[in-house]
């Protein structure tokens, strides 16, 4: 079990972390404003697919003045892909609170840090730590793991207020901000949820469980079956500069500024699935959003059908292909125009009749 001082657990940690750490962007910098959109955009994410983003929302961002003073349609588009948007939105409402009330500093301890939107325990501890130097220790899932088959606890047992006296007494107060990304990244790379690697970690010796722990029966994901139509047009003439100049054009529609999810996000026109025809099949995807699993399938319309899809609700519009990067697009509707080769990287398409969808209705050039 662990000594009461935790110096030997702090040790092998350290020691373990600064020769095995992950060569990750936010951990290039001290900048305590690039450490905070790291730890929003890391929340419920996996590092992959925050790496594909948090370069790009930085460029465009830079400083917490930038964030502040762009629009919330522009920090979403920024977002898109990353899912989760409330996270965005109250990452933007937070910085404009730091520009307008705090004469643009963000606050450097944890208390302070709670009071701002879309902060909770987890992340003001977080930006503390690591940007601060606060020492306060953080609980995400990685580090309750770790904890919990250090104790020899199942999850009945691992309440969080129980969690967080361990984790403070562990806690490297000489250097907080390491000691902290050290757990989480024990618990993303070594103690795994399912078959950990225990050979490999620094402190099997003072670990308990020595293996997977005793965890509740997770809730299953729900199946739902959902349809989409994919309208695209080519202008070959007419008024407008889009048209003027034949850019490829893509329908998509807006959510409701009202509705629970997404709401004002862009996407494409939901079909009725029972009445879509197989041959206009053009892809199938599968998309999870909280606990459902979409099985999604994507049909193919023609622009003078358009009339067609009338029912489908919200704001409808055309979007030239290279505008797609700069509106915010649901996590559905990028995965899908992606695979469709619909986002910047496109191959200017030819029109096309309807009765050649198939492969060739997705053929660019």
């Amino acid at each position: 079990m662990l000594k009461p001082d935790g110096k030997e657990f702090q040790s092998r940690l350290l020691g373990w972390f600064d020769e095995n750490a992950r060569d990750l962007p936010w951990r290039r910098t001290t900048d305590p404003y690039a450490i905070w959109v790291s730890e929003v955009m890391l929340q419920q994410t996996r590092v992959a697919a925050v790496l594909e983003h948090y370069d790009r929302f930085m460029r465009r961002y830079p400083d917490l003045h930038a964030l502040a003073a762009a629009k919330e349609e522009d920090v979403l588009a920024s977002w898109s892909g990353l899912g989760y948007y409330r996270r965005a939105r109250l990452l933007h409402k937070a910085a404009k609170v730091v520009a307008e009330e705090l004469a643009g500093k963000l606050p450097e301890t944890s208390v302070a840090l709670r009071a701002l939107p879309g902060i909770g325990d987890y992340t003001c501890a977080a930006i503390a730590s690591i940007g601060f130097g606060e020492a306060v220790a953080v609980i995400d899932g990685n580090v309750e793991r770790v904890l919990t088959r250090m104790l020899g606890w199942d999850e009945k047992t691992a309440l969080l207020p129980r969690l967080r006296e361990v984790a403070a007494a562990l806690l490297a107060k000489d250097r907080p901000g390491d000691f902290n990304q050290a757990m989480m990244e024990l618990g993303a790379t070594v103690c795994l949820p399912r078959a950990p690697l225990c050979l490999q970690c620094p402190v099997q010796e003072q670990c308990a469980t020595q293996g997977e722990h005793v965890v509740a029966e997770r809730r299953k994901m729900k199946s739902q079956r959902v349809a989409y139509a994919f309208v695209r047009r080519v202008p070959g003439g007419g008024s407008g500069k889009n048209l003027r100049r034949g850019i490829p054009e893509v329908l998509l529609v807006q959510r409701s500024r009202d509705a629970s999810l997404m709401p004002g996000m862009w996407e494409l026109p939901a079909i009725d699935p029972e009445t879509a025809l197989p041959e206009r099949r053009l892809l199938d995807v599968r998309h999870s959003i909280t606990v459902t699993n979409y099985y999604v399938t994507v049909y193919g319309f023609e622009p003078e059908e358009e009339r067609a899809l009338l029912e489908a609700e919200g704001v409808r519009r055309w979007f030239p292909l290279p505008e797609l990067v700069e509106i915010p697009l649901t996590g559905l509707a990028r995965k899908v125009l992606k695979r469709l080769k619909a986002l910047p990287g496109y191959v200017t398409p030819a029109p096309l009749r309807i009765e050649k969808l198939g492969p060739e209705f997705l053929q660019w050039k």
